[in-house]
Formats: C-alpha cells, sequence, structure tokens
C-alpha cells in the first residue's frame, strides 16, 4: 500500500503531466526557434561581410585599373577572398555528400563567426529545399555568377596589365562592367537580406502562433481538468461550490469581467481587475448593485433596466450594451451577457454573467460610419458618374452625376444594359458590356478606351470608364462598380488645343510648326510627283518703327491689316504663315518661278499701296520678300527655309521693299549662307564649351614693371583644331552675337585671372554691340566684383572706331569702370577719319597704334611719320603707346627708335593658351600665322 507521501506525489504527477508535456513541447519548440533565428542572424551577418568583400573588391580593382599597383591587386584578391569563402562553402555543403570540414574552412575564410559556422551548417543542410532558405540560396548563388564575372574581368586587367595591352579603350571597357556588376549585386544583396529577414518574420510567427496554441491547450486542459477536479469535489461546502461556479464562469476569457449579482441582498460581485477600473476597493468584497449601477451613462440606465426587466420575464437573452464611467471619470463602453437563476417558485434569486469592453470596437464602428458618410457625400458631389451592380448585373447605387449622364432617376434595381449602351469608338462601333465581363472575372480593359455611351433617347456623350469588381468576404464577385467620365468637355477643350497648337492666335493664320509640316510634307512627295513649289519668306521693313512710335497696339493692328490683305491676293491652295514677329511665309503649290515671281511682286505691291494709320499718324509700310524655287534640288525642309531666309536678308540689304530670288551659286548668298551656319555653330560651341581664350604678351620695351597680356577670342573645332576669330566673328556681328560673346570672354577671364600672379594685367576687347548694350556695365560690375580680382589688373580695349561711332555711350562706359579701377586701351588708333579731334574726350590709358602704319613704317616714310606723330602725341596728353603687329626685329628696332613704350607681336612671342574650354580633350599647339593675333 503506498504511503500518503508517494501517494500525493503520484495524484501531483496524473494531474500536471498534460501541462508538463505540453511545457517541454513548447520548450523544444522554442529553442528550435532560437537556434534557427541565430543561424538566420549569422547568415545576415555573413551577407554583411559578402557584401562589404564585393564592395572592397571592386575599389580595389578600381585603384588597380588607375595606378596598376600591384598591392592594389592583393587588396582586391583579399577581399574576394570572403566571397570566394562562402561560395566554396554553399558548394560543398550543395552536394549529397558534404565535407563539412571544408565548409566550415569556407565559411571561416568568408569572415563568419566560428561560434555561429555549426548552426550556419546546421540550418543550409536542415532548410535547404524549404521555401525562404531555397530563395536565399538561389539569391546567392546568382550572386556568386555575378562575382565570377567580376573575376573574370580582374583577372583579364591583370593580364592585360602585366603584358603591357591594357590601354585607354580597354579601362574603359573595364569599368563599365565593374559599374554593371555592381549595380547588378546591389539588388541581390538586398534581395538576400530581405529573403533572410522574411524567413526570421515567419519563423517569429510560427513561435507566436505554436506560443499560442500551447496557451489554449493549457487552458482547455486547465478546463478539463477543472471539471474533472470539480466533479470529484462535489461533496465540498456550498461555499467552495459557490466559488467553483465563479470560476467556471471566469474561465470563457481573461479579457471578460465577471459579474455576479446576489438579487435578493442586492450585493454583486466583480473581477479585482474591474473593481480597480472602476475605482471600488478591495479584491472580494461583494458592492451594493445601486452603487455599481450608478456609474451605468444616465442615457444608458433605462436600456439596461428594460434588458433585465425582460429577462426577468420570459428568461430571454440577456445582452447589452452601455457605458460604464471608469475611476478616472471617463466613460467606456462595455458589451453585457448574463444569465438568471430561480427558485422553486421561478422567481430570480441571482444572476451572473460576464462584461467586455468594447470601446474600441464602438470607436471603429463611429469612424466607419462617418467614412461611409464622407463617402457617400463625396460620391454625391463628385463630377464623375459613379454606379454600381449586383451580381445580376441590376444597378444598386448611383450618384446624381450619373443620373444625370445616363438620363435616369431612380435606376436602383434596373439591369446596366437597359439603362444604356456602350460603344467604342476605335473598334468600328463594336458595342461594350463592362458589366458583363467584370462579373465573369474578366478584366473590363477599358484604360486608354475612346467610348460613346447612347442613352434610351438615343442621345450620346464621349465617356471614358473605369470598371472593376467588388468583392465579398469571401473573395467572391459581389457586383461592378463602373466610373463614367464625361469627356465632352476634354473634347472640346482638346479640339481648341489642336488649333492653338497649328495658329497664331492674333492672326488667325497658320504658324510656323504648322507651316514647315505642311512644307516638309510637300518636299516628301517630290520624289513621287513631279510637281513646282515655290515658298517665300517675307519681313515688313518698317514694323520696329510702328511699334516703337505707337505702341504694340498699333503693330498688332498692322499685323492684322498685312494678313488680310496678302489673303486678298494668293490662291485657294496657297499657305500663308505668321512665322513669328513681322515674319510670314507663304507655299505657293504646284507654281512655277515665273507665275512664283509674279505673285510675290503682288505681294510686295499690295503691301507699299496699304494705307495703315494710328491715332491719325499715317505710315509707309513695305516688305522684303525671298523667293525659292523648290524645282528639282534637293532642298530638306531646313535648307529651304535657311535658303529663304537668306534671301530676304539679301532683299533687305539691297534697299528693302524687293523681291529676291535665291540662287544656289549666287556669290552674295552663299557668303550670307555661310554666316547663317557660323551662328549655328557659334551657339553650339558656347554649349558645348569649345571657346577657349590665348594670351599674348604686351612686351615693355623700357624697364618691364609688371607682365601685360592681350586675350584673344579662339574656338576649338570638333576635329581639335583652332578656328581664329576672323572665320567667325564677321558672323558674330552681323547676327548680334557679340555681347554673348563678350559676355563669355570677361566671365572666363576673369575666372581664369584668380590663378594667374597679382602682377598680370590683362586686355580684353570689347565690341562696339557691348559698348552700346544698357545691361552689359552692370554685367562688368557684376563679374567684377564676385571674382575678386583687383580691378587696376584689367584692360578693357575698344577700337577707336568704335568709341567714336558710340562716343557718348563709350564714354560713360569708360569713365564708370575707371571709377572702379580698371584700365582702358584704344585699339587700331589712327585708323579713323578724326583720331585725334575725339582723343581727348576718351579718358584711355593706352593708345594702340593700327597695326597698318606699324608694319608699314620700316618701309614707308607717312607711315613712319604718322606712327611719330601718334606717339607723341600720346605722351603729351599722358598716355601710353603700344606698337602691334611687330612682326620682325627692323620693326622692333624702329619701334624702339621712335620711343614706343610697349610693343606686340611675332618678333616678340606668339599667343599661348590661358584658359581651356572643359571640352578638349587634345592638347593645344601654339598658333602659326597672321590671324593669330586677331
Amino acid at each position: 500500500m503506498p504511503t500518503p507521501r508517494l501517494h500525493g506525489y503520484s495524484g501531483l504527477l496524473r494531474l500536471i503531466w498534460p501541462f508538463v508535456l505540453v511545457v517541454a513541447l513548447l520548450a523544444l519548440l522554442s529553442m528550435g526557434s532560437i537556434n534557427v533565428l541565430s543561424a538566420m542572424r549569422a547568415y545576415v551577418a555573413g551577407e554583411s561581410l559578402w557584401s562589404k568583400g564585393q564592395k572592397d573588391a571592386i575599389q580595389a580593382l578600381g585603384i588597380y585599373l588607375d595606378t596598376r599597383d600591384p598591392a592594389a591587386y592583393a587588396r582586391y584578391r583579399e577581399a574576394m577572398s570572403v566571397p570566394e569563402g562562402d561560395r566554396i562553402a554553399r558548394l560543398t555543403l550543395d552536394t549529397a555528400k558534404p565535407d563539412f570540414a571544408a565548409a566550415e574552412r569556407g565559411l571561416l575564410a568568408g569572415g563568419n563567426s566560428p561560434a555561429d559556422i555549426p548552426g550556419m551548417i546546421w540550418l543550409f543542410r536542415t532548410f535547404r529545399n524549404i521555401s525562404y532558405m531555397d530563395r536565399a540560396i538561389s539569391v546567392w548563388a546568382l550572386g556568386d555568377q555575378h562575382l565570377a564575372q567580376l573575376d573574370t574581368v580582374a583577372r583579364s586587367v591583370r593580364s592585360a596589365a602585366e603584358q603591357g595591352t591594357l590601354d585607354a579603350a580597354a579601362i574603359r571597357r573595364a569599368r563599365s562592367e565593374l559599374d554593371r556588376i555592381n549595380n547588378a549585386l546591389t539588388p541581390i544583396e538586398r534581395k538576400f537580406s530581405n529573403t533572410l529577414g522574411e524567413a526570421s518574420q515567419a519563423i517569429r510567427n510560427v513561435l507566436y502562433y505554436s506560443n499560442f496554441g500551447a496557451a489554449l491547450v493549457l487552458i482547455l486542459l486547465a478546463v478539463w481538468r477543472t471539471r474533472r477536479h470539480m466533479a470529484e469535489r462535489d461533496r465540498l461546502e456550498g461555499a467552495l461550490q459557490a466559488s467553483e461556479e465563479r470560476l467556471q464562469l471566469a474561465v470563457s476569457g481573461s479579457h471578460y469581467g465577471v459579474w455576479d449579482w446576489d438579487i435578493p441582498a442586492n450585493l454583486v460581485y466583480l473581477s479585482p481587475q474591474y473593481r480597480a477600473l472602476f475605482g471600488f476597493p478591495g479584491q472580494h468584497d461583494q458592492l451594493d448593485f445601486d452603487a455599481v449601477f450608478a456609474r451605468v451613462h444616465p442615457e444608458d440606465q433605462a436600456t439596461v433596466r428594460a434588458a433585465m426587466a425582460s429577462h426577468f420575464a420570459d428568461n430571454s437573452v440577456y445582452e447589452t450594451e452601455f457605458r460604464l464611467r471608469t475611476a478616472d471619470d471617463c466613460y467606456r463602453w462595455y458589451h453585457a451577457h448574463g444569465q438568471a437563476s430561480r427558485d422553486g417558485t421561478g422567481i430570480p434569486q441571482r444572476m451572473a454573467g460576464t462584461f467586455e469592453d468594447v470601446t474600441e470596437r464602438k470607436r471603429m464602428e463611429a469612424a466607419l460610419q462617418a467614412e461611409q458618410e464622407r463617402a457617400l457625400v463625396t460620391l454625391a458631389s463628385i463630377g464623375d458618374a459613379v454606379l454600381t451592380t449586383d451580381t445580376q448585373g441590376s444597378i444598386s447605387y448611383m450618384n446624381p452625376a450619373a443620373e444625370v449622364l445616363l438620363g435616369v432617376r431612380h435606376a436602383t434595381g434596373l439591369r446596366f444594359s437597359t439603362t444604356c449602351h456602350l460603344i467604342d469608338e476605335a473598334r468600328n462601333e463594336q458595342e461594350f458590356d463592362p458589366v458583363g465581363q467584370v462579373l465573369a472575372g474578366e478584366s473590363a480593359d477599358t484604360e486608354g478606351r475612346n467610348l460613346w455611351l447612347i442613352r434610351k433617347d438615343g442621345s450620346e456623350t464621349a465617356v471614358r470608364l473605369v470598371a472593376a469588381p467588388m468583392h465579398d468576404e469571401a473573395g467572391h464577385i459581389a457586383g461592378a462598380a463602373l466610373a463614367f467620365h464625361d469627356m465632352t468637355r476634354e473634347r472640346q477643350f482638346v479640339a481648341h488645343l489642336s488649333w492653338q497648337a497649328s495658329h497664331d492666335e492674333l492672326t488667325g493664320l497658320v504658324n510656323r510648326r504648322e507651316f514647315e509640316q505642311r512644307l516638309g510634307r510637300l518636299l516628301a512627295e517630290r520624289p513621287q510627283r513631279v510637281i513646282h513649289h515655290a515658298l517665300l519668306f517675307l519681313d515688313l521693313d518698317q514694323f520696329k518703327l510702328v511699334n516703337d512710335t505707337s505702341g504694340h497696339a498699333s503693330g498688332d493692328e498692322l499685323l492684322r491689316q498685312v494678313c488680310s490683305t496678302l489673303q486678298r491676293h494668293l490662291r485657294v491652295d496657297d499657305t500663308l504663315a505668321r512665322l513669328g514677329g513681322d515674319e510670314f511665309g507663304v507655299i505657293l503649290q504646284g507654281c512655277r518661278l515665273e507665275p512664283a515671281t509674279r505673285i510675290a511682286e503682288t505681294l510686295r505691291e499690295a503691301i507699299e499701296t496699304l494705307h495703315f494709320a494710328w491715332g491719325g499718324q499715317p505710315f509707309n509700310i513695305s516688305v522684303s520678300i525671298g523667293l525659292v524655287a523648290l524645282d528639282d534640288t534637293p532642298y530638306t525642309l531646313e535648307d529651304s527655309m535657311r535658303a529663304a531666309d537668306v534671301a530676304c536678308y539679301m532683299a533687305k540689304e539691297k534697299g528693302r521693299n524687293r523681291v529676291q530670288h535665291y540662287q544656289p551659286g549666287d556669290a552674295e548668298i552663299t557668303v550670307r549662307y555661310g554666316e547663317m551656319e557660323w551662328v549655328q555653330r557659334i551657339h553650339r560651341a558656347l554649349e558645348e564649351h569649345r571657346f577657349c581664350l590665348y594670351a599674348q604678351d604686351i612686351v615693355a620695351l623700357a624697364e618691364p614693371d609688371h607682365r601685360h597680356v592681350e586675350l584673344l577670342l579662339r574656338l576649338i573645332n570638333d576635329d581639335g583644331s583652332v578656328v581664329p576669330p576672323s572665320a567667325f566673328i564677321p558672323a558674330a556681328e552681323r547676327y548680334n552675337l557679340m555681347p554673348l560673346l563678350d559676355r563669355w570672354v570677361v566671365r572666363t577671364a576673369l575666372a581664369s585671372m584668380r590663378q594667374q600672379p597679382e602682377t598680370l594685367i590683362c586686355s580684353i576687347n570689347l565690341s562696339g554691340a557691348s559698348i552700346g548694350d544698357d545691361a552689359f556695365l552692370e554685367f562688368v560690375c557684376t563679374q567684377l566684383q564676385d571674382s575678386g580680382v583687383e580691378a587696376s589688373h584689367v584692360c578693357f580695349e575698344i577700337t577707336e572706331t568704335t568709341a567714336i561711332a558710340n562716343l557718348n555711350r563709350a564714354t560713360l562706359f569708360i569713365h564708370a569702370l575707371k571709377a572702379r579701377g580698371c584700365r582702358f586701351s584704344l585699339d587700331d588708333f589712327g585708323a579713323g577719319m578724326s583720331s585725334f579731334a575725339y582723343l581727348k574726350h576718351l579718358p584711355v590709358d593706352y593708345l594702340k597704334i593700327d597695326g597698318a602704319f606699324v608694319k608699314g613704317m620700316v618701309n614707308d616714310a607717312s607711315d613712319r611719320a604718322m606712327v611719330e606723330a601718334i606717339n607723341h602725341i600720346g605722351h603729351v596728353m599722358g598716355k601710353r603707346t603700344i606698337a602691334e603687329f611687330v612682326e620682325n626685329e627692323a620693326i622692333l628696332t624702329t619701334t624702339r627708335e621712335i620711343g614706343i613704350d610697349y610693343a606686340q607681336g611675332y618678333a616678340l612671342c606668339r599667343p599661348q593658351p590661358f584658359s581651356l574650354p572643359d571640352a578638349a580633350a587634345t592638347p593645344l599647339h601654339t598658333e602659326r600665322g597672321k590671324d593669330a593675333v586677331s
């Protein structure tokens, strides 16, 4: 017979063994999960080392490409040993009979902690073909493939370097391959980490749900064991039995509160946690029912009493929701459920139940209701038509916009197909059934489709449609939702925009874009159709005078009258366009040269006889016309427009109010054509940074006190050759590009001077157009201030003819910059008719004697006399003199004899690069020839 102690132990063991088993299983699961997570962490850490090794390897290989340093290549090999070790480990573990020692050595070479390696090997072998691990290893293998490509590049570079064949092209290819591999590896590394992170999260979820399941099993076991224990102790006292009943009610869930009301005594028991929440002292003491009921919200007390009375009367289910005031004087919502017990006469004696805090649910219900209300209000107020259908295609909801669009009201319950029809505009008016497609589980394919909605009365509207299915909680299609957008206004707007895109708003003529499209189509038809056409380019001669004299309103009215006049003298098939400003274009279709010339003369005469007056003031209007016959010459659109422009320009140069026929062999036109080409080349050179500055020394013939140079503008051709200014300056002057070039020179010169010795004086040439530009003076002052260059080291050169032509402006310009400390030089002095007369008005520091006199003074007495006179007058007026074009020793000797202060020319030095363009990839050589000093 067992002793009482043994009996107690065996009874305890019988009581707790299910719990011990569940806890043991839970502990084993937890330890396994921890081991997996630890191994996952080790793989994440290994991935960081793998990624760092890859990055370091690419960086070291890049350094090796730059330096050929063997140490850099050694660092590359060292960095590659980390991912290489990991690769060896992966390949070893992926075999049927892996060499675990080799795998361990590989992982050690990959920088992994020795303590983590057993777990990493176990995880690899155990979960190799499991979802997340399989994906991670596949990503790992993909990364190793790219690293193999990287190693191939490295070995190729190393071999080429050792053989001396690693040229610039090979380096560029290697760098391009490195960039490609690096860009390919970055998302792979991220994908590997993300996959392991997902696996870790999945394991955490498994652990969470396992713990939850174990807890649930423990609860169920507790219920089961408790019920058995209660059955065995049914002979215990009534007090113990009542306590057991309360416990049985409480196990329905720990988040529920338990209440037990002794009705005759009017006392109630509350769960301890809720006693504290409501502010009642004690743990197990019964409370006065009326005191507890007083905490029910006044608005809910009648509801609670009615539910109790109904339950007492007919034993219906007692279930209600109400608000209770907590200890902090806040009301929270509770859901109560209870059951009353009765005596032999049916009178309720006791009532017990549970209550649950549903405040958050109530808040969510209120938010959902508010959201539904907002959705309904939004749908009712938006301009798009929205409707929904059920699974039978019957309308279940329509917003007001849908009622207006479909032309029906109260359509709920009607089948959508009976209210309207949809026609696809692009598919031969094929009827379109979006509701049927959506309900059948197909895509409605409404993206970008232009549809016509046809109502029951036959009226139609252009619409765009979005159709999508609605799903129930089980994921089944519960209906269709359709949103229609009325495209009527958009189509009207697009039509208007289309007209605006091809027409000039002021005159109503086609614009340049439409004109060039029509001309391009005609030119494209010439190989198939032998039809003669002509192109006219018209430019009003006095338009600026009208604008400046009477304002832009008068100019606009003149353009409208000119447009009307031109249209009256053109044929029906001809195209008249406003190309911009006061320029017009005409396409004469099917018109040979002779009738085209007559039409052009007719248009010229019509404009000449146009009587235009504004504000009582008459204006004489004329037009210059360029004519191009588009016959057998293979003109492109660009060539045609340029030829007409050149011809019009020649008409203006020959006196305006004339028709100029473009002939490709005309010498004058060829020159103008070349200048127009230079305009594009100049703009392109500015954009591509292909201008640069050269410097030529201005040498002091007496004791030099500082270095003085003149900065000379050069253009770098596409082939790297240097283009002298004589090739492009005439075009720049004719087409008003000199201010643009002067600004570039000033800005570049001042930026370069910051890197030069402080004693250097630089002379910068300025054009007459810049001197006459009101904004240029402000630009120069701003550049001087921003550059930090000492103003006394800057000397601006202006030609004598420029200064005399703009004397007042030149004088103001010189005074303003001399006040800041700048110097001035008067270039080509002596070339003008009145040089000495104007000299006293120009406060310059240097006189640069015209090179024509300097070159001839050795053999021509008059040239020498002119040079001596200029030198003498300059010294009398306190100015220093400079002789330019000093090209040989004879001229230099004569210059010294005369007593000129400075000399400049090939006899002293040739121009040298001062600042090079960013885009210049080839070295610039010292210039040769006369143009080098221009």
